[in-house]
């Protein structure tokens, strides 16, 4: 699933192409994605985007009128092409803009979404979402005071968009260990000092990510609109029995909340 530093590279990919742009048509080729799409969809047509934004993993295609809310799913992507190139197997939506592009959502699994949230409203999706994890309303303290009598483990806890929003699966493996901290740990038996560490390590994770996938931005449009997991060097994830880069200890690996979660036996605590 494409997580934070994915589909906020996306966002950045598209926003050159779409703001200010008008947009024409919306072209709704399958509307049974993870939600059907809503016929007020089409309130786009005619209409200027204003802005390109991202909360949490949704990304928001503002106008005067309203907004357009995309989610990727598991498997979904988004590409800017040439008006009238041919269709892909599996693209649901097409966005036509008047610049001559198109913004096309393809979805394998339709998992994704294609929402509509009218001006002055609040989607449901978006109504009980955490603080973003890269501003200033994201702190150990926050983190802290969320986790008092949780006895959820704490990756879990990281994981839950209503503490914060868009920390994955790979990137709570990788601040974790950063951390020094067992994923299987209650989080409200975390003390106010190693949510300071940590906090802070989910910030620079996400930013890094997000900064090592924007090699990929100049060729977006040309693209298959897959930005991928950045060529990175993961330090646990996807490494169950491989030595650990600090002290070699074989890395294990859990399952929790139906989720691959690797760790260092020695380095974690």
């Amino acid at each position: 699933m494409p997580e934070l530093p994915e589909v906020e590279v996306s966002r950045l990919g598209i926003q050159p192409y779409l703001t200010e742009q008008v947009i024409t048509h919306v072209k709704v080729y399958n509307e049974k994605l993870r939600w059907p799409v809503p016929q007020d969809v089409h309130l786009l047509e005619g209409e200027q985007v204003t802005a390109v934004k991202r909360r949490a993993k949704y990304l928001l295609i503002e106008s005067a009128h309203g907004t357009a809310i995309l989610h990727l799913g598991m498997s979904g992507n988004l590409r800017v092409v040439d008006q009238g190139e041919p269709l892909k197997k599996h693209d649901h939506v097409e966005i036509i803009l008047a610049g001559g592009k198109s913004l096309r959502l393809n979805d394998p699994r339709r998992f994704g979404a294609f929402l509509w949230q009218a001006k002055g409203a609040l989607h449901p999706t978006l109504a009980k979402l955490g603080p973003e994890p890269l501003t200033v309303e994201f702190t150990a303290e926050h983190l802290f005071a969320m986790s008092r009598g949780k006895k959820q483990a704490v990756k879990q806890f990281i994981m839950d968009n209503h503490v914060v929003v868009g920390v994955g699966n790979i990137y709570a493996n990788e601040s974790l260990f950063k951390a020094g901290i067992h994923p299987k740990k209650e989080a409200g038996k975390i003390s106010l000092k190693r949510y300071q560490a940590l906090a802070p390590i989910i910030k620079e994770t996400l930013s890094a990510a997000i900064k090592q996938g924007g090699t990929t931005l100049k060729d977006f449009a040309q693209s298959d609109g897959k930005p991928g997991y950045f060529a990175q060097e993961l330090l646990v994830y996807g490494r169950k029995g491989e030595p650990c880069v600090t002290c070699e200890t074989s890395l294990k690996e859990v399952r929790l909340g139906q989720r691959s979660t690797v760790y260092c036996p020695k380095c974690q605590r």
